[in-house]
């Protein structure tokens, strides 16, 4: 598998990250276990996580999938696998369980009692890539990179990364961290998929020029263009199957997010142009992500093991100009479904 290098740090990892998210809700422990497994087998090195999961997030399984991984972990070489995890902060009332004591924030302290945490839970004495999940555009960005920096100068941490975040957030911490002197963001992980293009808009500029990697998260938009939920289907078990019925307004506005007709609708067009070329969809959108100069690794996640062979296939695959042409069509005459 290739391997692609996180900004401009020494890290090296697989161009397909295995995301964790589900594991200890969708995903059971034996079916990660499994997961994780044939992720490393196939060359996949590089494992995201953060301090909140499993989602949907709740108190009464906030951090179980970092313990997970952290059992799991510790039954492998640690110095060949590549682990990223978040710190919470501010989530905008996004998800708030409570992931320690006090309300969340991105300072010294709520920082350091958020890396011991997930440094316990992983079983690990550092973290290759620690992110913050969501920005907070309200605090002073030298406290959080501060905060990071001396995680990085204790060895805790090897590099540093945002989530979430837009081009002000992104900039004004790379000029923050030039000013100071301090560690700045090697990656952003942003939604990025055929159904959310909106990062080519600004942001790929920001990252080819700052030389700051994207990971895109969902890039099968929440499992939308798999096609699952085309056609009035609604699979059992499946994320937005719950969200669409969910008493959790902010669950069901996500549905109506990545599932809406129009998601729906530039679907239908997607798979037809994957039909055409005689590639699985999951596939294509897959390589269609990580084939962008500005992406390092594409997160992909799985909820069982028949779900891996498709999102193994786009490993190395690079899609031929006339593939990619359908794919701006379907873009240009559907634009930005997910608003």
């Amino acid at each position: 598998m290739e391997k692609r290098r996180l900004g401009a740090s020494g890290i090296v990892v697989s161009e397909i990250c295995m995301g964790t998210m589900t594991f200890g809700t969708q995903a059971d422990r034996d079916s990660s276990f499994r997961i994780m497994d044939r992720a490393l087998e196939k060359g996949i090195d590089f494992f995201d996580c953060a301090e909140l999961y499993p989602v949907p997030p709740s108190s009464e399984l906030v951090g179980l999938t970092e313990r997970w991984v952290g059992e799991w972990l510790s039954t492998k070489p640690r110095d060949s696998i590549i682990i990223g995890t978040k710190v919470a902060g501010a989530a905008h009332g996004w998800f708030n369980p409570p992931v320690r004591n006090d309300k969340a924030a991105l300072d010294r302290n709520h920082i350091r009692k958020a890396v011991e945490g997930s440094l316990e839970r992983l079983k690990t004495d550092y973290i290759d890539l620690y992110q913050v999940h969501w920005p907070d555009h309200g605090m002073r960005p030298e406290d959080t990179l501060g905060a990071l920096d001396e995680l990085v100068g204790e060895g805790k941490v090897r590099a540093i990364g945002v989530s979430n975040e837009d081009s002000y957030g992104l900039m004004k911490s790379l000029w923050t961290s030039e000013k100071h002197g301090l560690t700045r963001f090697d990656t952003i992980q942003n939604n990025f998929s055929l159904n959310n293009r909106r990062f080519e808009d600004e942001l790929s500029e920001v990252s080819r020029r700052e030389k700051v990697s994207l990971l895109p998260y969902s890039p099968l938009a929440g499992g939308v263009l798999s096609g699952k939920y085309n056609e009035g289907q609604r699979p059992e078990g499946a994320r937005f199957t719950q969200y669409m019925t969910s008493t959790a307004p902010r669950q069901r506005a996500m549905a109506e997010r990545f599932a809406n007709q129009r998601c729906l609708a530039s679907t239908a067009r997607f798979i037809a142009v994957a039909e055409e070329a005689g590639i699985d969809p999951v596939t294509m959108a897959i390589a269609w992500s990580k084939q962008h100069d500005f992406v390092a690794s594409t997160i992909a996640g799985a909820t069982n093991e028949d779900q891996l062979d498709v999102i193994f296939d786009a490993a190395g695959l690079i899609l031929e100009d006339e593939v990619l042409a359908g794919i701006d069509e379907v873009s240009r005459e559907i634009p930005y479904p997910m608003g």
